[in-house]
């Protein structure tokens, strides 16, 4: 009777056991497949932007490059030059939207300032070429095109280059001055402190339970690693803001920033320079500048102010 008994709690614990098994590799099997899932529609695609603009709209006239990353992508480029220029800027926009072309206000205000700028789509966005957005990780390649192509070219001898970017061209802009020596000077607006980082701030946001949310963060690194190469893993605005050294650098946030979560901003200063300066303003200007002012961006006093500012104190002589 009682060897009955001992093999039916044998049984009992074999298939409790069992079931725990099955649950946790099912478990498992939903932090392994949801990156992909998730991220599917947002990377795997070539944004054709609605809209764009042309130079003349702003009263410039742009030179329009392609220029081969190192890796064969041909990406396109636009220069608005003015002679003698303190530094050339190189603008990057961000993930969706908007095209880098309706930054050309900001082109058109440095320009009378006495900077030239290159404006250019990332791999996957405009006229370049691409069909994966790289969140980072590879655009580092594309800013190194614009770089080779502003050092090779006599007119810009010996001119300060500083990169400018919004948003995942912000991550890319911080990325690209940590691995690209050439680069003088950064200004950084709304830059996540690694996508991994901002997966995660944004399924809390979006009600996901904290505890999944964290369980699910070493597998959206692991996801990203597979996909765009292990080589690229330490590439994220959290590590390479240490490789800034004494370069000049500024970088902007808003405190209720809906798309990338403020909380990345801190965590970019945790390993900034002591030296980096920032601006911090309330609301949710994700963009920084004022929305109605985006496409004229010095009617924005404040905004236009402190890039101008920026810029005449380490590159205006």
């Amino acid at each position: 009777m009682s060897n009955t008994k001992g093999k039916g709690k044998n049984r009992v614990k074999k298939i409790v056991k069992g079931i725990v098994i099955v649950l946790l590799v099912l478990f498992l099997g939903i932090l392994i497949v949801f990156p992909p899932l998730i991220m599917k529609d947002m990377v795997d695609l070539h944004v054709d932007f609605d809209e764009t603009m042309e130079a003349s709209q702003f009263g410039l006239s742009a030179n329009e490059l392609v220029l081969t990353t190192s890796d064969g992508i041909d990406i396109s480029a636009y220069e608005v030059y003015t002679e003698k220029p303190k530094a050339v800027v190189i603008i990057i926009s961000g993930i969706h939207n908007p095209s880098v072309t309706l930054f050309y206000g900001h082109a058109k205000m440095l320009k009378e300032h006495g900077y030239a700028s290159i404006l250019y789509d990332m791999r996957a966005h405009g006229k370049s070429e691409g069909d994966t957005i790289c969140v980072g990780y590879k655009e580092v390649l594309d800013t190194r095109a614009v770089v080779d192509y502003i050092t090779s070219s006599e007119k810009y001898n010996d001119t300060p280059i500083v990169v400018f970017g919004v948003s995942m061209g912000g991550a890319t802009a911080i990325n690209s001055i940590g691995e690209i020596e050439e680069i003088d000077g950064l200004i950084s607006s709304s830059a996540y402190a690694s996508w991994d980082d901002c997966f995660y701030d944004n399924m809390v946001l979006m009600g996901v339970p904290k505890v999944y949310s964290y369980i699910q963060r070493p597998f959206i690194k692991l996801y990203t690693n597979f996909k765009y190469g292990f080589d690229t893993m330490n590439i994220t605005p959290e590590k390479e803001i240490k490789k800034l050294g004494d370069r000049p650098a500024l970088l902007m946030h808003s405190y209720e920033d809906s798309q990338v979560p403020y909380i990345n901003f801190t965590r970019i200063m945790k390993n900034a320079p002591e030296h980096v300066e920032t601006w911090e303003i309330e609301g949710d200007r994700h963009f920084i500048v004022e929305e109605d002012n985006f496409l004229e961006p010095e009617k924005d006093k404040e905004y236009s102010g402190k890039i101008l500012e920026f810029l005449s104190k380490y590159f205006g002589h």
